[in-house]
């Protein structure tokens, strides 16, 4: 199982840089062009992408990668966060209310805050906190959801599902990361999404 997850966490990293990745190369060929008339369009696009390559290639970095003094620092996490989140959502990305109190929460909340990122239709706040020994991550009541992603995601938590694509790469990394440290990973959809770490 772990080979397989690390070729569904390969092809998502894949999948959520390549767009930005194009965009430079498209830019760059422009620039080959010599056309100074898409000047400004030039500086956009690679002003865009550079920024949500870096906020990703940060985020992608911390959450599936080997442990460093990065995932240590709660501020620094928290603020990798925010900047991954401002690169979803488009004009509605998602918001952080983040109070993490344990740092062996970190890699956990980073995870569930992409996996409740890719369940949000549209905007709304992300809540991400750590109560009573537990981390909790979830959105109010209001926020519009995917139901049948949310519902996917809970069955491959409760290990009802046998079959996946390269989305659900952080739902199958943060349940192995679980069982490995003898947490409990579990989720509640209704009457709102919301992850438990325990």
């Amino acid at each position: 199982m772990n080979n397989l997850i690390s070729e569904y966490i390969t092809t998502r990293i894949c999948h959520d840089i390549i767009g930005n990745v194009g965009a430079v190369a498209n830019a760059v060929e422009l620039l080959e062009d010599g056309d100074m008339d898409f000047m400004e369009d030039i500086k956009s696009i690679l002003k865009t992408s550079s920024t949500v390559l870096t906020a990703r290639m940060k985020f992608f970095r911390l959450a599936f990668g080997l442990s460093n003094a990065g995932i240590e620092d709660t501020k620094n996490v928290e603020n990798i966060i925010r900047a991954y989140l401002n690169t979803v959502g488009g004009k509605n990305p998602p918001e952080l209310n983040f109070d993490v109190k344990n740092v062996n929460f970190n890699k956990p909340a980073m995870l569930l805050s992409m996996m409740i990122a890719d369940l949000m239709v549209k905007g709304g706040t992300i809540h991400v906190v750590t109560q009573e020994g537990r981390l909790l991550v979830g959105v109010d009541e209001n926020v519009r959801i995917v139901t049948e992603k949310a519902e996917q995601t809970k069955n491959i938590i409760n290990g009802e599902q046998d079959s996946f694509v390269a989305q659900d790469a952080p739902t199958l990394y943060l349940s192995e990361l679980c069982k490995n440290a003898g947490q409990k990973l579990s989720c509640t959809i209704s009457p709102f999404v919301c992850f438990a770490v325990e």
